[in-house]
């Protein structure tokens, strides 16, 4: 509970109009994709930098969180309000203030929805690759802090490799400016790099310059669908060792085809262990001859079906069914543990086969999909909380695939982040010695721990 005069003091800043304490709209902002729920005991929607500012210097006074959201969409917990607090809410600073189409760039408010974002640089044949699923509603102020991916992963890269250059708030209230807005810049450290992906714990995004491509001219867009599982995963590889880059190239298991086997063509829903999902992108004439070549490679490692969609609809048919595989999930179980575990892509056929052995060992469903272009693969443990026994099993799940996804080479989390929902196993990945540099950082920056607290960090660590 805030005491009347931090009460005040908020309402002096942002305005009594931007701000709520009541219980309905505290719910709205409890919870993200994990379910989990969290009531924080304010939400403050600011306008500016400089409103931000005076909220964290008014936290690092009274001693209370902080913490910035987005939409809310993230699947690990990061803009929870564990610990009560304020929730900063970045929506109202939703304007696309430049589109430099001379110099390829563009600087955007952490508010502005990552969809629009694309259609409005597209109107002027530009283009931002970064495409998470959720893109129609998550914003870039969160893309940002959790260094969002996407199918076009494969080829474009993720967030990270789009931004430029940012204006921050620290956790102590001090507004600084990153990077540049230049192809090159090597001015002291990489402070953008710093404060991409980490989870809005050592500061809140106010700007960012990202950068823009050329629009592709063309794409196309195609469905090869497999009945043994292993020979989709090698495939992967084989269209990778080719030396054909794709713009995607998405798997999907047998559940999750089962899920929005409505949106396929009635013939491509029957009996499939799996399937990949394909886009090449570029000159008209290039992606001709690159979709026969995949279909080729395709064929020879015994697709039954390969699929080259016509005109716009059917890819817009084929993406509506991959988007909404994890929505759609329900239909298996009430509730799912969602996991993007990342091995080289060499290894995909090893996690997909060894997720299975573990989902047999324990009697649950492990439903696969994502973006096994770059090994970025969403395992969704599939369980019923109300089951405590099945619930266990779920966890042990778990950490049984992490172990098989690090014995490979590969790491827990591709683009979800860390959260509250893999604290307990980062230390199966990081030394000690790694995390403790990581929380000096932190300790450094927000030195009273007000700036989004209870993330990344445990108190009791799984080591390996």
């Amino acid at each position: 509970m805030l005491s009347q005069n931090i009460a005040k003091e908020l309402n002096n800043i942002a305005g009594k109009e931007n701000i709520t304490n009541s219980r309905e709209d505290l719910i709205c902002y409890s919870y993200d994709a994990t379910n989990q729920k969290f009531l924080p005991d304010a939400v403050v929607f600011p306008k500016s930098a400089e409103e931000i500012s005076l909220i964290l210097k008014l936290a690092n006074r009274e001693a209370f969180p902080v913490i910035p959201r987005g939409a809310g969409s993230g699947f690990s917990g990061g803009s929870l309000p564990v610990e009560g607090g304020v929730v900063v809410s970045l929506e109202r600073m939703n304007k696309i203030l430049k589109i430099d189409t001379d110099n390829l760039v563009a600087i955007v408010e952490p508010g502005v929805v990552t969809g629009d974002f694309q259609e409005e640089a597209e109107k002027m044949g530009l283009f931002y690759p970064p495409d998470p699923s959720s893109l129609k509603f998550c914003t870039i102020g969160g893309n940002i802090a959790e260094c969002a991916g996407g199918p076009r992963a494969v080829k474009y890269g993720v967030t990270k490799d789009y931004v430029l250059g940012l204006e921050v708030v620290l956790p102590t209230g001090e507004i600084i400016n990153t990077g540049v807005q230049t192809a090159k810049g090597v001015v002291g450290y990489d402070l953008t790099k710093l404060i991409v992906g980490s989870e809005g714990t050592l500061g809140i995004v106010t700007k960012a310059v990202l950068k823009l491509l050329p629009l592709p001219e063309a794409t196309k867009t195609m469905f090869a669908v497999f009945s043994d599982m292993r020979d989709a995963a090698n495939t992967v590889s084989k269209i990778i060792s080719s030396k054909i880059i794709p713009s995607t190239l998405e798997f999907m298991d047998k559940e999750s085809i089962g899920c929005v086997a409505g949106y396929l063509p009635p013939d491509l829903s029957g009996s499939i262990e799996a399937a990949l999902l394909i886009e090449v992108d570029g000159d008209k004439d290039l992606i001709e001859k690159e979709a026969l070549l995949i279909r080729g490679i395709c064929m020879e490692n015994s697709a039954t079906d390969v699929r080259i969609a016509g005109n716009r609809q059917e890819a817009k048919a084929l993406w509506q069914a991959r988007r909404a595989i994890s929505p759609s999930m329900a239909k298996l179980k009430p509730n799912k543990i969602n996991e993007d575990i990342v091995v080289p892509r060499s290894k995909i056929p090893d996690a997909i086969m060894g997720t299975r052995d573990i989902a047999r060992k324990y009697n649950i469903i492990i439903a696969n999909f994502g973006h096994a272009g770059d090994g970025n693969i969403h395992v969704n443990v599939m369980i019923d909380k109300s089951n405590s026994g099945e619930f266990e099993r779920g966890k042990k799940a778990v950490e049984e695939i992490f172990r098989l996804v690090l014995s490979l080479g590969g790491t827990i989390s591709g683009e979800h982040g860390i959260g509250t929902a893999k604290m307990p196993y980062i230390g199966m990945e990081l030394s000690p010695a790694a995390i403790d540099m990581m929380r000096r950082i932190k300790q450094v920056l927000d030195p009273k721990g007000v700036l989004n607290p209870g993330k990344i960090f445990p108190k009791d660590r799984v080591e390996n």
